[in-house]
């Protein structure tokens, strides 16, 4: 087993995965609308936007993000949980960093630590909150 974050996002999902896309250096996700969903269920929800997204996932490294858009408006900001990521070195870790937190907002700069070469921790201008480090082994740490 292996567990997957699953984020909820408010109207703007593609828009969040298209970004994590291209910092992550990741394949296309996939994604299903509303459009794409049986008539009967798109008749039960009529608030749903046909282009909101229904379901999709986003392979990153060896781990996998799903996501959706809260078409009925009851999902809070996301708090107290964050999708923590470590990079193979310094430069890639940073550079992660930064284009998350491009307007987005940092709660812990990007330094050395005395666990990590690396690390930082922020809300990405979609409301997800990442710990972004470098990879450094650990003892009864599973490695990605």
């Amino acid at each position: 087993m292996i567990p997957i974050p699953y984020i909820t996002f408010h109207g703007n999902c593609a828009e969040a995965l298209a970004e994590y896309e291209k910092i992550f250096d990741a394949a296309p996700a996939s994604v299903m609308t509303f459009s794409e969903a049986p008539q009967e269920m798109r008749d039960s929800i009529p608030e749903a936007s046909p282009q909101a997204v229904m379901h999709a996932a986003l392979k990153i490294g060896n781990g996998w993000i799903y996501a959706s858009d809260d078409i009925m408006g009851g999902s809070p900001e996301m708090a107290g949980c964050s999708i923590t990521i470590d990079l193979p070195d310094v430069a890639r870790a940073r550079a992660v960093f930064d284009a998350l937190a491009d307007h987005g907002q940092i709660h812990m700069e990007f330094a050395k630590t005395f666990w990590s070469e690396g690390f930082g921790t922020l809300t990405d201008r979609y409301g997800t909150r990442w710990m972004i480090g470098v990879e450094a082994p650990m003892p009864d740490q599973p490695q990605s």
